[in-house]
């Protein structure tokens, strides 16, 4: 059975992207942590980051961390924090978020919901600060 997340990047279930290659996606989280919260995910469904193909690993990584200089330049955060948690949804996720402090991290203080015209303004703000860094990463 597909997870959310192949629905999401299937489009059968709606998603705020920012990112798209061959191998992975970005979209906003819909229950964000802070503003800017984007979900780096492969398109295959791994579970466990454990399993992940090397390959796949390091170019999750490298998107993630495009995501984050995009991220970084549109809220100017103390950091940009990188988390892998994977319990929510048995597929590989890595959570990029903007933080000023450790507690920033907590998903007890994520929205339970967010507008969804405020997760678009965020994304083509996102996407904005991707191209304007020479980001290749939208393709559909």
């Amino acid at each position: 059975m597909a997870t959310i997340f192949t629905k999401i990047i299937d489009g059968e279930i709606p998603g705020t992207f920012v990112w798209r290659d061959h191998e992975c996606v970005g979209f906003m989280s819909v229950n964000p942590l802070r503003a800017g919260h984007t979900l780096v995910v492969p398109r295959q469904e791994v579970d466990h980051w454990l399993d992940c193909p090397p390959a796949l690993r390091d170019h999750l990584m490298e998107v993630a961390q495009t995501i984050g200089r995009a991220i970084d330049a549109v809220h100017a955060p103390q950091k940009v924090g990188l988390m892998i948690a994977g319990l929510e949804v048995p597929h590989l996720h890595l959570h990029v978020v903007p933080i000023d402090g450790v507690r920033d991290l907590d998903f007890a203080n994520a929205a339970s919901s967010v507008d969804r015209e405020e997760l678009e303004e965020e994304a083509a703000a996102l996407r904005r600060a991707l191209t304007a860094m020479g980001a290749s990463g939208m393709l559909s």
